[in-house]
């Protein structure tokens, strides 16, 4: 699996999204991708418990641990790497989460235009 550069939206080099807990596609606290990241986890959030609610209803369930996947589950505040379509259906149903720019892959721009992202920015 060789790792796209790690580029943001901003054309500027990618910001890490989370160490703690770690995220990415690559668990390496980036929201680095490669070909075969076929979620294009690609958008860094700040979770919020209405996103994590939508999320488990919409069959991905964050909150959850999961030890045998070394998965702590997720929780409100959180940093987290989420797949950009899924990021784009939370914008349709009114819950996107806040989008930190600098750790966002500019692969997310395949699915979610920038100016979306940008409405949804953290400030």
């Amino acid at each position: 699996m060789e790792k796209e550069p790690s580029v943001n939206v901003l054309g500027t080099p990618l910001a890490s999204c989370s160490s703690d807990p770690v995220t990415g596609f690559f668990r390496n606290g980036s929201c680095d991708t490669c070909a075969a990241d076929q979620g294009s986890h690609t958008v860094c959030v700040s979770l919020t418990a209405e996103f994590l609610a939508f999320s488990k209803y919409v069959g991905n369930d964050l909150s959850t641990p999961r030890p045998e996947f070394d998965f702590p589950g997720l929780n409100p505040g959180d940093h987290w790497c989420v797949c950009a379509g899924r990021f784009l259906q939370a914008v349709e149903e009114r819950c996107a989460p806040a989008v930190h720019l600098e750790a966002t892959h500019q692969r997310a721009l395949d699915i979610v235009p920038l100016d979306v992202l940008k409405a949804h920015a953290r400030g």
